[in-house]
């Protein structure tokens, strides 16, 4: 979950001061990047659920379209709220961890739409199936985050998917085929690239 566009890397690199290079490698923080969906269950209500996200995003003042962002998601750390409900998430009629222990996102287009906006396009894996995805995203804000005192950046994101695309079928159309996606993300940068 969780990074973009020419507008937001030109003004941060030259902003902040950072090294010379034409790549910064941004680290997700896991504590503070997530992906939370929404779901309707028998059109009485819409329930949700949480992951937090780990990867990268690497900014690229000089060739901004190659920003990008690679996201790995250990979809058995679901959470709902109810601890039953995980479970059953969890097992062979929804996500089946066992055997589709991850999920991951890997942008390959960003276009910028706005001053802060950007659609970021990228294959998402989830329960062995890869499809394009494109993520609306928007820059929220950048500077030197003042618990950690690391350069940090954060965004908004959301898209909607069908769940049937990724060969989750279970109990459709009585609970919902599209799935509501919001994303927040906050990177910093990673100290230890060279």
């Amino acid at each position: 979950m969780i990074r973009y566009f020419w507008f937001f890397i030109l003004s941060v690199l030259m902003s902040f001061s950072l090294s010379a290079q034409a790549a910064e490698t941004y680290k997700l923080d896991p504590m503070h990047s997530y992906v939370i969906w929404y779901i309707k269950h028998l059109d009485f209500t819409t329930q949700s659920g949480k992951w937090y996200a780990e990867g990268t995003l690497t900014l690229d003042k000089d060739k901004p379209q190659d920003t990008k962002v690679d996201v790995t998601i250990p979809v058995g750390n679901i959470v709902t709220g109810l601890p039953e409900l995980d479970q059953h998430l969890k097992g062979k009629l929804f996500f089946d961890v066992q055997q589709f222990p991850m999920a991951t996102f890997v942008s390959n287009k960003v276009v910028v739409t706005g001053k802060d906006t950007a659609k970021v396009t990228g294959m998402l894996t989830l329960h062995g199936v890869s499809k394009p995805v494109t993520l609306n995203v928007k820059f929220n804000h950048a500077g030197i985050n003042p618990i950690t005192n690391k350069m940090t950046a954060g965004f908004s994101g959301n898209t909607t998917l069908k769940r049937s695309d990724f060969g989750m079928n279970t109990l459709l159309p009585a609970v919902g085929d599209d799935v509501k996606i919001n994303i927040e993300v906050e990177a910093y940068k990673d100290d230890k690239q060279g």
